[in-house]
């Protein structure tokens, strides 16, 4: 009898460690399958050329709002791997590229935009650097005016030293 039970004993630890192996296998695969599924797309490539460049132009075009600096096609954080993934979603849906731009700039405002367009609140940084570049000429001008009016008319060069 006491066979029996260690028997029973024994197949109870090997049926335990045997579920407990299968349910380690099961979340292994179920952690490495959406990857697997998810390597076999490349989300850079689009089936024909024109899709291609229209999309390297966008996502070259649109800056990361976490990187700042940087377009969302060479930024390796992840919001710019979401916005990547929905100019190709967008592009392969047939929208143009004011329409994925518009999509852009309804949600993430102007700052998305490398190049912002023209409006009247951007205005001033179109029209900033020219206004500065005149008001420093015109100052320049004008400091060079004052120096000159220094100077006076009969202004003759100085004698030279006798004892050289």
């Amino acid at each position: 009898m006491t066979r029996s039970c260690a028997a029973g004993s024994l197949r109870r630890r090997f049926s335990s460690a045997a579920v407990l192996l299968g349910l380690l296998a099961l979340g292994g695969i179920a952690l490495v399958a959406p990857q697997r599924a998810a390597w076999g797309v490349d989300p850079t490539q689009m089936p024909t050329p024109e899709l291609q460049a229209r999309y390297s132009g966008l996502t070259h075009e649109l800056r990361c709002v976490q990187c700042q600096n940087e377009a969302i096609a060479d930024s390796p954080a992840g919001i710019a791997s979401d916005l990547r993934r929905e100019v190709r979603d967008m592009l392969l849906a047939g929208k143009s590229d004011d329409d994925v731009r518009n999509f852009m700039l309804a949600r993430y405002g102007d700052f998305v935009l490398f190049r912002p367009r023209f409006a009247m609140k951007t205005a001033w940084l179109w029209f900033a650097p020219g206004v500065l570049l005149l008001i420093g000429a015109f100052v320049s001008w004008r400091i060079v005016r004052a120096r000159i009016a220094l100077v006076p008319a009969d202004n003759e060069p100085l004698e030279e030293d006798p004892s050289r």
